[in-house]
């Protein structure tokens, strides 16, 4: 059942959602938040019911509000190393009535990864290789990083076990373990939904 306090309107566009948040945020969405319609599909592919699902570098949090909205059977958690960033997603998820929606500020290398079962992964790592895209100057980047993390979560992404649902956004396949099935590639081939066999 969808939240009822809600406006339902919230979700049908980018711009009533990006509302949520100020201008120079607003300004940064269409490069790097997930589009609603993303968050929506993403979402209806993750939410397996008393699951919890991970997004790797939640941003604003608007993947996780998006697919929490819409499925509050499962729960949607985010990890951002960027304070202001998890600022902004406490905020507008403190304007919402989502309790099974939940951030943390702090970097994945910290993170116990059996606390969740699926996750979404919009190639949070990108700005380590490509300085024009940047969000801010506010973390570290650099290549060694982007491989460490890179590494990390491959490593992660292996040791799940089976029937682990994963979605990639414009995220490079190498970065998938094998096991892995691809069961939907779409979105020109930029949104993909794997379950491992």
């Amino acid at each position: 059942m969808l939240n009822e306090l809600l406006n339902p309107s919230l979700f049908y566009h980018d711009s009533a959602f990006d509302e949520l948040y100020p201008e120079h945020i607003r300004k940064l969405s269409q490069m790097h938040w997930t589009p609603v319609e993303i968050a929506k599909i993403a979402g209806n592919f993750l939410a397996v019911p008393n699951t919890r699902v991970l997004d790797i570098g939640s941003g604003v949090g608007k993947f996780c509000i998006t697919a929490g909205f819409f499925h509050p059977e499962t729960t949607f958690s985010g990890i951002e190393q960027r304070r202001e960033l998890y600022n902004f997603a406490e905020t507008a998820k403190a304007g919402l009535d989502l309790p099974n929606v939940t951030f943390t500020h702090g970097n994945l290398t910290e993170l116990e990864f059996n606390n969740y079962d699926h996750f979404y992964f919009y190639n949070p790592f990108y700005e380590n290789i490509e300085p024009d895209s940047r969000i801010d100057y506010a973390v570290e980047t650099s290549f060694e990083l982007y491989d460490q993390y890179s590494r990390l979560v491959y490593q992660m992404l292996a040791e799940k076990p089976s029937k682990t649902r994963l979605v990639t956004f414009h995220t490079p396949g190498g970065q998938v373990p094998p096991g892995y099935q691809l069961v939907n590639n779409s979105y020109s081939r930029l949104l993909k939904m794997w379950i491992k066999e």
